[in-house]
């Protein structure tokens, strides 16, 4: 096979000879020179491969990048995340800094903030041609950076830099069908915005008892972004509730409290409800059937059905005047508000508070449980006005103060403004909704 092509080149011209041998020997060192996949193949085979489901330890720090000081010194800046485990002195033994630049920059204001970082944390550092470290970023939360840096007579500065929030408002209504926290939900609240709403109008309605289909509600609230990136949620600006027909309204004043459209305020001497919006099983009926004994017997209080354990809380500030155990009550709380006002909180799983104790209004003072003569977990509430039970859902409570004279005008201000917002938007929303 080669002499039949050996003697077929010799017949070739000299030219054609030499152009046929140069192509051969380019085709054979382009199949023997390694390519740079194959370079690729061979250093990555060094290396132990990586296993589905195993947790493996990543770079120490996310990258450098490069950047000129004032000066025009060239900086080459390290991110490092902070992981489990990890000191200062840990972290600047790997970047690369010494236990003497750690001790000088500690010695800088407002410096012991570092004692706290967390896993997750994130610091930038900065250093120049002579590993010299010229600055430290320290990123406090959504809005705040700690900068240290290095002045020219090597002595380190700290500043804390403020990232400006742009507030903007949101709205929201919905319309009660089957409960408060389903509409709320719909209507595109968080958690926590639903239970805000609930607590700025607990004080006038019982979210338990009082909440009818057809009731409906209306908020402005505030969402917060930094550089234009959504960060979270801020605070009730003003909201509009209507109970049973009835209207009720809420408006932030500058002092951070609420008020009604009137410059009441909104936080009265008693909650209408000792625990969180839950199905209540009995309400206040003087010639109720007892459940255990069969009898007729009055049912002085409101019962409020709720799993063992849930919250209760003190419906007004008071002093603890008992708690005890009975047969009868199981655990119970007795408070006296003031010379006229006392609350009962009967069948508790477990007491909070001590007799002679002084509570305030909203704390936990115990919690939902089925001990005494009950027939299921829930809390027995009661209501005495100067010695007689009274209901608590309709009894007149004692009415807030209002904001001071000198105020009301700013405030009945601030409030027309906002709740002429939440009446436009909410034609606007009731419009597009073809309701």
């Amino acid at each position: 096979m080669v002499e039949p092509i050996q003697r077929f080149l010799q017949q070739l011209p000299k030219r054609h000879q030499l152009i046929i041998i140069s192509v051969s020997i380019l085709m054979l060192v382009l199949l023997v020179w390694p390519s740079e996949k194959a370079s690729a193949s061979r250093d990555m085979a060094a290396y132990e491969p990586l296993e589905p489901g195993v947790r493996y330890d990543l770079e120490l720090y996310l990258g450098e990048s490069s950047s000129f000081s004032d000066d025009g010194e060239e900086l080459t800046w390290i991110e490092y995340e902070v992981r489990s485990g990890d000191s200062m002195a840990r972290i600047f033994q790997r970047v690369g800094f010494s236990a003497r630049q750690l001790h000088d920059l500690t010695q800088a204001p407002d410096a012991n903030v570092l004692r706290r970082i967390h896993p997750g944390d994130t610091l930038r550092f900065a250093r120049d041609e002579d590993n010299n470290l010229i600055a430290l970023h320290y990123r406090l939360n959504d809005t705040e950076t700690l900068i240290i840096e290095r002045d020219d007579e090597g002595r380190y500065i700290s500043d804390r830099e403020e990232k400006v929030i742009d507030t903007r408002l949101e709205f929201a209504h919905a319309e009660i069908r089957n409960n408060f926290w389903n509409a709320g939900v719909s209507a595109g609240l968080t958690q926590g915005l639903i239970m805000s709403l609930a607590e700025l109008f607990g004080w006038d309605i019982d979210f338990a008892l009082d909440i009818r289909a057809g009731d409906q509600f209306s908020v402005l609230y505030e969402r917060n972004y930094i550089d234009g990136q959504f960060v979270g949620f801020g605070r009730i600006v003003a909201a509009e509730f209507y109970n049973q027909g009835e209207r009720f309204t809420a408006v932030r004043h500058e002092d951070g409290r609420y008020y009604t459209e009137a410059g009441r305020s909104l936080r009265q001497t008693f909650l209408r409800a000792p625990v969180a919006f839950n199905r209540v099983s009995s309400e206040f009926n003087p010639r109720r059937m007892h459940p255990v004994t069969g009898r007729v017997a009055p049912h002085r209080g409101i019962d409020y059905a709720a799993p063992v354990g849930t919250p209760v809380m003190a419906s007004g500030d008071g002093r603890v005047v008992r708690s005890a155990y009975n047969n009868l009550n199981g655990h119970y709380i007795f408070i006296q508000h003031g010379e006229r006002y006392m609350t009962k909180y009967l069948h508790l799983h477990r007491r909070s508070v001590q007799q002679g104790e002084r509570v305030r209004q909203g704390q936990v003072i115990g919690q939902v449980g089925a001990t005494g003569r009950v027939t299921g977990p829930h809390l027995h509430y009661e209501f005495l006005v100067d010695g007689v039970h009274r209901n608590p859902r309709t009894v007149e409570l004692p009415k807030a103060e209002p904001l001071p004279e000198a105020q009301m005008a700013v405030f009945k201000k601030i409030a027309e403004e906002k709740l002429a917002m939440i009446e436009g938007r909410k034609r606007f929303f009731l419009a597009m909704n073809g309701e």
